[in-house]
């Protein structure tokens, strides 16, 4: 329940500091990114013997020079990322459309609908760039996290209304 209270207060936290969560979510990522570059970079040295070598350590530099780049600049990373996040949006969403009205299963409407609502969402944050990358993914992660409290209070609540078992166990 704790959780779930915390979550939701941080949410609106990140939704009133969009910006300033944006920013601090592009600089986590980068660090994550660069110490798992760093890491797996390590790890393809010490096994250089090993076939997959070559792939695991140009992947190692991708994601350790992925993270530098985050870090550095992370209004050009917040610009790359929610471009991508628009693309997918764009895409995906008439994938979804298209798919469920080709194939008309029960309650397919409502599959058509979230593929429009997708697209228009892609095709906003598109049209509203670069100002779109400052600001959306510190809010669609407040929204997330709203959403993700309000679940983890909902359990909260269900687990508090179980009927309390004792268990009752004999030594032997």
């Amino acid at each position: 329940m704790a959780l779930g209270i915390l979550l939701i207060l941080t949410g609106v936290l990140c939704i009133v500091a969009d910006v300033t969560a944006t920013f601090a979510t592009i600089i986590i990522f980068g660090w994550f990114l660069l110490v798992s570059g760093i890491i797996a970079l390590v790890h393809a040295l010490r096994v250089h013997t090993w076939s997959g070598f070559l792939l695991s350590f140009l992947s190692a530099l991708l994601r350790g020079f992925t993270g530098f780049f985050l870090i550095r600049y992370p209004t050009v990373g917040a610009f790359a990322l929610t471009l991508i996040i628009a693309s997918f949006f764009l895409v995906g969403g008439i994938f979804r459309a298209i798919g469920a009205a080709m194939m008309r299963f029960p309650q397919w409407g409502w599959a058509v609908f979230s593929g429009i609502v997708s697209v228009i969402l892609g095709i906003i944050l598109l049209a509203e760039l670069p100002t779109s990358s400052l600001w959306f993914i510190g809010f669609a992660i407040g929204i997330d996290m709203i959403f993700e409290g309000a679940s983890l209070i909902g359990v909260a609540s269900a687990l508090r209304r179980l009927p309390q078992v004792v268990a009752t166990y004999k030594a032997a």
